[in-house]
């Protein structure tokens, strides 16, 4: 008789199967429909294929493609089921890598030239007949030198450049579908029946690896779901985040510019986009004044050796600038400001009467990010920080903490960021004295004291192993556009370590030498990365406050040119971003313009306007308000400015 195993279900009901039984299996015996639509499973808490064996005892959990294990599997899976499509139709083409990203997939390719619109078209078609073959997709599990010589035969380069850096004794797993096979972790869908909504959406040039000094791959991009109504949502989505992009709107708008000769990279702020920066610093400036911190300032550039001793030359020196020697001394363009404000803490003895102490600093910060993973504002070489530094006694560290998450809140508020979520980034024990600081105790600790005040305040957040700093865990603040695109903006990092590393310390209630703790933080992210989340949240139409220009004064004819003047000169010297259009065109093609412009306020002067000594006001998205006093229009806005409405 076949031995029988107990599988238990999420709702914690048990059924008996025989020893032996696949996922797939227990999916068919509970009914077609769910047969049909699984793509995944989980046992005993591991993503696993639906065809392996389930041999013992075991906690089962099935994923369809509409769930978020589930389509992330359907995305890496069609990305095979493109790549093997490329293969049979360039065959000539060498395949790279090809992930899964955020309701995307992209696959990477050697190829004589750059695919077409046309190649996507065909791709795409052959993609469609590879489904429809109902090809069973099964894992391989081989050794480094099984691995090799397949990959050689295919004289697949890139792939036998990956399996070389891996261990001699470690076995690789790969997966096949017909004549096509594939490096890959997995998990995978059974069938390539089961991918039939997706589409190819672009295609791009993409160093091998993100560097810039190896060869220049191309990348297609493609999404897929479970169904046909989850796709075409998707497909609407990106036409409007398209339209969004802040690259597009920042040069239609004037705010912010790349130039070859300064690097990739490296914004150059226009006018525009100093208005933003401004506007934003002033934000953080007055709420963190009456929040208690003290400004403070320094350097670009520090000796190498304040980098080795805050250990960032250990953890992170592949993303920081090389040495520059000086002097025979190595200096470093500064990658992050904290290192600095320790030694302006250490600058003077402290007492728990002096804590705790908040330094703030609007830094300018570089980093070397690879040429491939840059992304217009979003990801960037220099950048300006939104940084400030807290050090606390333990006691106070729960009030600081939450104090620093209530300001997040404060500022959703003000910008219209209605959904978020806060990513609690938890150290692995494993990576102790090497990816994180090899303090056991501490790390358990402070953990344990953020979780409880999170808890305890009843903030939203996941939680996210092996992903804190190596210093201590972290908070990374995601938030989501207007139109739901999601980003990753603010940060606030609880750091045990450093204090004991610069020798900081005070003197406690009982006349002791102790060590503050410090936390991290930037709640308006860079001004990089938040203003180019502005730009798409509000599509480029900033609220008033905000806007570079804030509105415009529009005379109808030569008749009301001088008034038009007196209007715009008033509004000046108000305090107002105006801008006056005394050009000879109709007024129909000014508003045009103006409205193109995203202008918030339109002025509007013509000759009755000159008798009575009013203007019309015209807004944006609301339209003709009819007529009013200048000194009512600037009562109103003013107030509007100042409750940042």
């Amino acid at each position: 008789m076949m031995d029988e195993i107990t599988v238990t279900f999420p709702d914690n009901s048990k059924q008996k199967y025989p020893s032996g039984v696949t996922p797939l299996e227990i999916a068919e015996s509970i009914g077609p429909r769910l047969a049909k639509d699984v793509v995944v499973a989980r046992v005993n808490g591991e993503l696993t294929d639906l065809t392996n064996l389930i041999q013992s005892d075991a906690e089962l959990i099935l994923y369809t493609g509409d769930s978020e294990e589930g389509h992330e599997v359907l995305l890496h899976s069609t990305a095979h089921l493109m790549a093997q499509a490329v293969k049979e139709l360039f065959s000539e083409a060498k395949v790279a890598i090809g992930p899964a990203i955020e309701k995307r997939f992209y696959y990477d390719f050697d190829v004589d030239k750059p695919f077409t619109d046309d190649d996507l078209k065909k791709i795409e078609d052959k993609m469609r007949e590879l489904s429809k073959a109902d090809l069973s997709v099964k894992q391989r599990i081989l050794t480094k030198v099984e691995a090799i010589d397949i990959f050689s035969k295919l004289k697949e380069v890139y792939k036998i450049e990956i399996i070389e850096e891996i261990e001699p004794d470690e076995l690789i797993t790969a997966y096949e579908q017909g004549d096509f096979i594939d490096l890959c972790r997995g998990p995978h869908v059974s069938s390539t029946s089961k991918i039939k909504y997706f589409k190819l959406l672009n295609s791009s040039g993409a160093y091998w690896r993100g560097d810039e000094r190896n060869k220049m791959l191309q990348r297609i991009y493609g999404t897929a779901f479970s169904s046909k109504k989850a796709l075409n949502e998707y497909l609407t989505f990106l036409e409007e985040a398209k339209k969004r992009d802040h690259r597009k709107l920042g040069k239609e708008l004037e705010i912010f510019m790349f130039d070859d000769e300064v690097g990739p990279g490296l914004p150059l702020w226009l006018p525009k986009g100093g208005v933003i920066i401004e506007e934003l610093e002033k934000l953080a400036k007055e709420t963190e004044d009456r929040a208690g911190y003290l400004r403070v300032r320094t350097p670009h550039l520090s000796k190498g050796i304040l980098y080795e001793k805050s250990g960032h030359l250990k953890h992170y020196k592949e993303s920081m600038y090389p040495a520059m020697d000086v002097d025979g001394i190595d200096y470093y363009i500064k990658p992050m400001n904290c290192p600095h404000h320790h030694k302006i803490y250490a600058s003077s003895p402290r007492s728990y009467r002096d804590l705790p102490l908040r330094l703030a600093e609007y830094g300018s910060c570089y980093r070397y990010e690879k040429s491939g993973q840059l992304f217009g504002l979003m990801r960037v070489r220099s950048m300006q920080m939104n940084d400030a530094h807290i050090y606390c006694t333990p006691g106070q560290f729960k009030e600081e903490f939450l104090a620093v998450c209530k300001m997040y809140l404060y500022y959703f508020d003000i910008f219209g960021i209605e959904k978020y979520q806060m990513r609690y980034s938890l150290h692995d024990p494993a990576g102790l004295g090497g990816k994180y600081v090899n303090e056991p105790d501490l790390w358990i600790k402070t953990e344990q004291d953020a979780r409880k005040a999170l808890d305890e305040w009843g903030i939203n957040y996941v939680e996210k192993p092996d992903e804190a700093a190596f210093y201590g865990p972290k908070i990374d603040v995601q938030v989501w556009s207007a139109i739901g695109k999601e980003f990753t903006l603010a940060t606030n990092q609880v750091d045990f370590a450093i204090p004991g590393r610069f020798g900081l310390t005070y003197i406690d209630e009982k006349g002791n030498e102790a060590a503050p703790l410090c936390i991290h933080r930037a709640p308006l992210s860079t001004h990089e990365r938040f203003i180019g989340f502005l730009i798409e949240h509000y599509g480029g139409d900033f609220p008033l406050w905000l806007a570079p220009i804030q509105g415009i004064v529009l005379p109808i004819s030569e008749k009301s040119i001088e008034y038009a003047r007196q209007v715009y000169r008033r509004m000046l010297d108000a305090g107002f971003r105006v801008t006056l259009d005394d050009r000879s065109d109709k007024i129909s093609a000014k508003i045009r313009k103006a409205e193109l412009k995203k202008i918030n306020v339109m002025l509007i002067v013509g000759e009755k306007e000159v008798q009575e000594e009013k203007v019309s006001v015209r807004r944006r998205f609301v339209g003709d308000l009819g007529k009013s006093s200048l000194a009512e229009v600037i009562e109103d806005l003013s107030r509007e400015i100042e409750e940042k409405r």
